[in-house]
């Protein structure tokens, strides 16, 4: 079993942060599958770019995605694989909890 230090409870506090917001975990499932540029992003996932750009700035202070560039172009990406990876395994912990669980009518959190 893994020593949990106060380094590994921020990290995950960072995570938690990342997928607290719906737009954010939406790029980092869509970077699961490939690199990506931000105006890309925007248009598959229905956003601004203004905001497209305000949520990569957080996934890349939270240490999450790493950018490339290329000629004037620049690409996002998961900085590490095991992000994906273990995005794969939450989405598949959620499919067993109930789905109504953090519904507003029904959340114990609030």
């Amino acid at each position: 079993m893994t020593v949990v230090s106060s380094t590994h409870a921020t990290a995950l506090a960072q995570l938690g942060h990342a997928l607290s917001d719906g737009t954010r975990t939406r790029i980092l499932l869509a970077l699961r599958e490939n690199p990506a540029r931000p105006s890309d992003l925007a248009e598959q996932l229905g956003v601004s770019r203004q905001s497209m750009s305000n949520q990569l700035a957080c996934l890349r202070g939270c240490g999450l995605v790493e950018t490339t560039p290329q000629g004037r172009s620049t690409w996002y990406r998961l900085a590490d694989p095991r992000i994906g990876s273990a995005l794969g395994d939450l989405l598949d912990l959620v499919v067993q909890v109930d789905p109504n669980c953090c519904s507003p009518e029904g959340c114990a959190c609030r």
